[in-house]
């Protein structure tokens, strides 16, 4: 518990320095900067097609089918490059667990849904949310559950059915399928493996997107005396082997994603996140659900923060690509303007907020008066230190969520999709927890 936690603790925020026109990336040593796979692998690309852009860089750095750090690293807990909320303490995931219980009960307590979580780690998260899903096995028993797992990484899926499935029913595995792992948790819920969130059947579903949004590939711009200009990675000409960032000499396509109104001088978009948001928003408005959307960000007020992440240590982006995790902070005021009105939106809020509403206090007290051990005591202390605390992960990580229009105030009405409404009735987490 004492690592710093990605994104959260070691994230102090470290001003980018300039080399005239050059956007670089750190002052390390050139014997430090290690030529891995797929450091040789970027620089014959850059020399083939010349520079491109740190979307793309970070799409081959994360997830190249031969090379990329998601695809072949168990990056996760102690002994990885970070640690996420659910291995930090159980009530995280009890807690979200909830809130989706909340929303199928306060929405009709419909006779069947959907759990589909986006990215699921070492399966942890699902994990503490099936156990809830069980411990309210009354309110449930009627209802079909099924779970579904959006992951690129073989080897964490791997971890994940290890973690989630019961050990008699093996698994089933197809890689030449859309559902290319099928199995049965150990509370008897049908669980299957996706590459893509398009893959998932649609319906009636609850989507969870933990720490998903900020690793996707973003664009980065700078604002100069000519305009905007993208940043872009190119190879350094004084030293081997190396990177370093440069800004494009006109301008590049991915400067429409600039809103006309921008007052930020540096600005990071990150168009994938779009496209996920519209695909669930479309998904909620026509078959009804929810998504809890819960990451580091900001809400359209900061400007770079691109990092990396290697053994619980910020890791410069641009040294040893393939071996040190990669994000940027995601921008909720762009995934509100992304939903373009087919949902409500609620939030940002943080998440000391959300958890306190959620009922974080009261689960803890129950929790330290069942534990016997005093280093068990102490490790729930530590873990709710570090999910509340402002200076940890309490004001850094956010809480984001869509809903069907009807769900809140003013269902018949137009919405402004850049402007969160209040709700009629309560909504978990962004209120205090009501049961219906």
């Amino acid at each position: 518990m004492n690592a710093l936690v990605r994104r959260g603790v070691a994230r102090a925020g470290i001003p980018c320095l300039w080399r005239g026109k050059c956007f670089s990336s750190g002052n390390e040593p050139a014997e430090s900067n290690r030529v891995t796979p797929m450091l040789r692998h970027l620089m014959y690309k850059i020399k083939s097609t010349g520079p491109i852009t740190v979307a793309e860089y970070m799409k081959e750095v994360l997830t190249n089918p031969a090379k990329g750090y998601y695809v072949h690293h168990d990056m996760l807990g102690e002994k990885g490059d970070f640690i996420t909320s659910p291995e930090i303490s159980q009530i995280f995931g009890e807690l979200l667990g909830i809130w989706f219980v909340s929303e199928w009960m306060t929405s009709g307590k419909s006779p069947a849904f959907q759990l589909v979580e986006l990215g699921p780690g070492r399966g942890t998260l699902t994990g503490d949310i099936l156990r809830v899903f069980s411990q309210l096995g009354s309110m449930l028993k009627t209802c079909d559950i099924s779970i579904h797992l959006v992951e690129v990484s073989q080897k964490l899926s791997e971890i994940q059915a290890q973690a989630l499935t019961e050990e008699k029913l093996p698994v089933e595995r197809d890689a030449e399928s859309l559902v290319y792992m099928k199995g049965v948790t150990k509370s008897g819920i049908p669980v299957s493996w996706y590459r893509d969130l398009k893959d998932v059947p649609k319906g009636y579903s609850f989507y969870l997107a933990h720490e998903f949004l900020d690793v996707l590939p973003v664009h980065k711009f700078q604002k100069t005396p000519q305009g905007w200009r993208e940043v872009l990675v190119d190879i350094d000409p004084q030293v081997s082997d190396k990177l370093r960032f440069v800004l494009a000499p006109c301008a590049t396509p991915a400067e429409a994603f600039i809103q006309h109104d921008e007052r930020r001088d540096h600005v990071e978009v990150c168009p994938d996140a779009g496209v996920i948001i519209q695909e669930l928003s479309q998904r909620i408005a026509s078959s009804g659900g929810a998504a809890l959307i819960a990451d580091y960000g900001h809400d359209g007020t900061k400007t770079d923060t691109f990092r990396g992440f290697c053994g619980h240590q910020l890791h410069d982006v641009l040294t040893a690509p393939g071996t040190a995790d990669l994000t940027a902070d995601v921008d909720f005021s762009y995934l509100r303007r992304m939903v373009q009105g087919k949902v409500a939106s609620l939030g940002p809020v943080e998440q000391r907020t959300f958890l306190k509403n959620m009922g974080i206090d009261v689960r803890l007290k129950v929790l330290l008066d069942k534990a016997d051990e005093p280093s068990t005591k102490r490790q729930l202390l530590q873990g709710y230190d570090m999910l509340m605390n402002p200076q940890k992960m309490g004001e850094r990580f956010n809480f984001f969520a869509l809903l069907p229009h009807q769900r809140l105030h003013g269902a018949g009405q137009e919405r402004n999709a850049c402007q969160s409404k209040t709700p009629a009735s309560s909504v978990a987490g962004f209120d205090d927890l009501v049961w219906q």
